[in-house]
């Protein structure tokens, strides 16, 4: 009898241990029931910021067209002597090249000369006569003024170069011999070009932008530059001038920065330049890159509204680094979602990981006052 009893007590006790067993079982299915299609996102505050496009620039530094000149002589003549070279520095007074004159040039010279002594007989002898009254006035106004003009006739064939049987020409100012145009030896027109001079610090950088950064351009803009070869410090310059057509050889729209003061004693006249320019500032939302989205409809982020995600729909403003700038309809009071928001749509239930830390430290503390 006793037996049995004990046999009925025991068969009791493993039917309750199994109901707390399946009641334990239900409540985690439960919990897991309220947890699925909940997401586990991480979020940050959205703030303002001052950002700034750059365009990428590329070309060459060349010789200032508003201080570079070409010299050349009002009159022929032939090289006897050459002092430069191409891209020899030089200082004001160098003597550049030797000429003699054109043999045409030295003759009218003479011819003036000789006319001039022959106005300056004439006038004696009017001056003469009329103070024997012999002549008139009139005459002797006429006798003045061929005079006059025979001094004139040779001052400007001085000036044409014949009046002397050899010319130096020499640099105007401290600079550099960009180009030589003639050889010893030659002979040249009046007016023909000898030289291409560059005055010193008178380089600037004639770059090339993509046509379509034309629009964020305009004077005054800063500009960095560095030589293409070499490891060379950058330096500062500033955009001077934006081209309004495109380059028919190299497809980019010309754009001009004149160089700092710094920049000229690294440089010389043609070496291939990088640039980058920094376009106007401007504001936008600063968030991080994973929490800008694409789809069909364009750029867009979330942002986390009572648990909630709200879809806003963006401007991708500034792309580059880990922050980005985007423009947009954005609170500044709810937080945007970053982790986890390629895993939700619109108006998906969300949780963020502070939550989740929440609960879990809720949980432990419950655990802690159940023990005995």
């Amino acid at each position: 009898m006793n037996r049995s009893l004990f046999v009925r007590c025991a068969a009791l006790a493993a039917t309750a241990l199994l109901l707390v067993a399946c009641g334990g079982k239900g409540s985690d299915d439960d919990q897991s029931d309220d947890a699925k299609g909940v997401a586990l996102v991480t979020t940050v505050m959205p703030a303002q910021q001052r950002f700034h496009d750059s365009v990428e620039a590329w070309g060459s530094a060349v010789a200032d067209p508003h201080h570079a000149r070409t010299i050349s002589l009002a009159h022929g003549g032939q090289v006897i002597a050459l002092k430069v070279s191409a891209g020899q520095t030089v200082k004001r007074g160098d003597a550049l090249l030797t000429i003699a004159p054109d043999p045409v040039a030295r003759s009218a010279y003479q011819q003036a000369q000789g006319a001039l002594t022959l106005a300056g007989s004439e006038l004696r002898r009017t001056e003469q006569m009329a103070a024997q009254h012999l002549a008139t006035q009139s005459q002797v106004a006429t006798a003045r003024k061929a005079l006059s003009d025979a001094q004139s006739a040779l001052e400007a064939q001085q000036a044409l170069g014949g009046g002397t049987a050899q010319e130096t020409v020499a640099a105007p100012d401290d600079g550099v011999v960009a180009a030589v145009s003639v050889a010893l030896g030659d002979r040249f027109a009046a007016n023909a070009p000898l030289l291409n001079f560059m005055p010193a610090h008178a380089l600037v950088a004639e770059l090339g932008v993509q046509p379509d950064a034309g629009a964020l351009l305009h004077a005054g803009m800063p500009v960095q530059l560095h030589g293409v070869y070499g490891d060379g410090k950058p330096f500062a310059g500033k955009l001077t001038m934006v081209g309004s057509a495109i380059d028919p050889q190299t497809h980019l729209l010309p754009v001009q920065a004149e160089i700092a003061a710094s920049g000229h004693a690294a440089l010389v006249a043609g070496v291939a330049l990088a640039a980058t320019i920094q376009s106007d500032d401007y504001t936008a939302w600063a968030v991080p890159r994973a929490a800008v989205l694409n789809d069909e409809q364009g750029d867009y982020l979330f942002q986390l509204d009572h648990d909630k995600a709200h879809r806003v729909d963006v401007q991708l403003r500034q792309p580059e680094g880990d922050t980005v700038g985007v423009l947009g309809k954005l609170d500044a009071r709810l937080p945007v979602i970053v982790q986890g928001a390629y895993e939700i749509d619109d108006g998906s239930a969300v949780r963020t990981g502070d939550s989740k830390a929440d609960d879990d430290q809720t949980g432990d503390k419950a655990g802690s006052e159940s023990k005995p």
